[in-house]
């Protein structure tokens, strides 16, 4: 199954190699949201235009429209459970992909699990 991989194991994986994440990479399970890659993209890297071609190399989600991501939070209760409009998105994006979902963010991770989106 591919894996959604969000922001905050990129950050760390970019800090120091996370095996984990290194593992899902030589086997072409990784996906990205450009989302993910925007919000990479916001901060400082090492290496900026290798790790932004590499990142936009990995194949995407499908990435739902916000009218979709409005319902998506409705049809869900997912208002006040401390998700910001990018998690949203991801939420609703590894859904409508099929993917697992791996994050550092508690938050998101319990929301992911409560849709029944896989974890990893």
């Amino acid at each position: 199954m591919s894996v959604l991989v969000d922001t905050s194991i990129w950050v760390d994986h970019l800090r120091a190699s996370d095996p984990e994440l290194t593992s899902l990479l030589e086997e072409g399970a990784v996906v990205v949201h450009p989302f993910i890659v925007g919000e990479l993209a916001c901060g400082h890297l090492r290496r900026r235009d290798e790790i932004l071609r590499l990142l936009q190399a990995l194949p995407a989600v499908t990435m739902a429209g916000q009218d979709e991501v409005l319902h998506f939070i409705d049809a869900n209760d997912l208002p006040g459970q401390g998700l910001g409009w990018v998690d949203m998105h991801l939420l609703a994006s590894a859904r409508l992909s099929g993917v697992a979902l791996r994050s550092r963010d508690r938050a998101l991770a319990r929301a992911a699990r409560r849709l029944g989106i896989p974890t990893a």
